[in-house]
């Protein structure tokens, strides 16, 4: 099956070469953009950045032509944000793309004036104190948000119990200190407490803590995994798939980049399409749009993952009818 990777770097390879201007564009205009990319790889085909690339030439930009653009990656280290967003807002760009919440709240304590097109935004954008409200935004701060609670942990939980009808816990790998993590631990509890299953928080703010964690709860009957999208965790995604995979614990995680190095399933909101849509943001606002009047989009496409490598290393039968769910099953 062809991999969201190489589909998207052969839309960037196939469609850049034959460059669409809009009408609507100024003629010889320029516009500048700066991104601000938190975790990903460095790389213009990065699959998300690729993704929102393709978005802006379907839109008539086309880097080169009537758009530059400056591209700073993080790493994932958060004490580089804020120093990434005064770069950019130095470069006088026309408007500053940010991956996730902190980012998007470090961008947004530097200037006040660029518009800032968040993706993903950490979550729920109006707790984490990025808009006043989801339909009207009221800065300079609009975009996509990740929302990935409430009904979100239910459906986690719902997939462990199909995988693993044994399981009587379910330990919750999180950072506490993500601005929306104490919202989304309510959310994990109710959606436990639903299933008659017990929730053990695992809170670690640091990755050496990790091993520990899940040393404790593999040890008890009936542990299960979930383990949230959060920038601590996503940065070493391959050391916490495979401290998982060595605690024999079934583990689902809140972001797609866990798939690519073991892990055992994702069920979320695609990012490549948050930052695809993203476009449209940028778009609208270059033409005359404020974001303090555009409101807040929420997901629309999501996709359930299943490795079925790492199912069978762990002893799981998939049921087929998870399976039959499943928009992507890697063999």
């Amino acid at each position: 099956m062809m991999n969201r990777r190489t589909l998207l770097c052969g839309f960037i390879l196939g469609t850049f070469s034959a460059p669409l201007v809009a009408e609507s564009q100024q003629p010889g205009k320029v516009w500048r953009l700066g991104v601000l990319v938190p975790v990903e790889p460095e790389s213009p085909t990065e699959p998300n950045v690729a993704a929102f690339r393709q978005g802006l030439h379907e839109l008539g930009y086309v880097e080169g032509q009537n758009l530059a653009v400056e591209y700073r990656y993080a790493h994932g280290k958060a004490e580089l944000y804020p120093q990434l967003a005064a770069e950019l807002v130095r470069l006088k760009v026309d408007v500053m793309v940010v991956g996730s919440g902190a980012p998007t709240l470090a961008a947004k304590n530097t200037t006040h004036a660029i518009p800032i097109v968040g993706v993903g935004m950490g979550g729920d954008p109006v707790v984490i104190g990025l808009v006043t409200s989801l339909a009207r935004p009221g800065g300079n701060v609009t975009g996509v948000s990740y929302v990935t609670g409430g009904g979100f942990f239910g459906k986690y939980v719902q997939l462990l119990k199909e995988v693993v009808p044994r399981i009587s816990r379910v330990g919750y790998l999180r950072d506490p200190r993500n601005p929306s993590s104490a919202v989304l631990l309510k959310e994990a509890q109710a959606a436990t407490q639903a299933f008659g299953l017990k929730l053990q928080d695992l809170r670690v703010r640091e990755l050496d803590e990790v091993d520990g964690m899940l040393a404790t709860i593999s040890k008890q009957r009936g542990a299960s995994l979930i383990v949230a999208g959060e920038l601590l965790l996503m940065r070493h995604p391959n050391q916490v798939t495979e401290l998982a995979a060595r605690h024999r614990l079934p583990a689902i995680y809140g972001m797609r980049v866990f798939m690519d190095v073991g892990g055992l399933m994702f069920y979320g909101p695609s990012l490549a399409d948050l930052w695809r849509r993203a476009a449209t943001y940028v778009d609208k606002i270059l033409k005359g749009a404020k974001p303090a009047d555009l409101p807040i989009e929420q997901p629309t496409k999501f996709e359930l993952v299943i490795n079925m490598k790492t199912a069978k290393a762990l002893g799981l039968s998939i049921p087929q009818s998870v399976l039959l769910r499943a928009d992507q099953v890697i063999e």
